[in-house]
């Protein structure tokens, strides 16, 4: 995920999908808040924050779901 993207994301409010592995109810839902060279902050919806590593697939949350497979291996 590049700077642009994020924050693009943080600047239109737009509600991001956290994929971390193969499971959806592992997915984090919400908003990006701040991010460094390693990690990324997202509020959820019940405003909890939620510290990521960067490495994770992130894509808007209206979007599709993406495969996992062969992204996290």
């Amino acid at each position: 995920m590049t700077e642009e993207q994020l924050d693009k994301f943080r600047v239109e409010g737009t509600k991001v999908r956290v994929v971390r592995d193969a499971l959806e109810m592992n997915d984090v839902v919400g908003f990006v808040v701040a991010w460094d060279d390693e990690s990324v902050l997202i509020r959820r919806p019940n405003r909890r924050v939620v510290k990521l590593k960067r490495d994770y697939v992130m894509v808007e949350a209206s979007a599709p779901r993406p495969s996992v497979e062969g992204i996290l291996e």
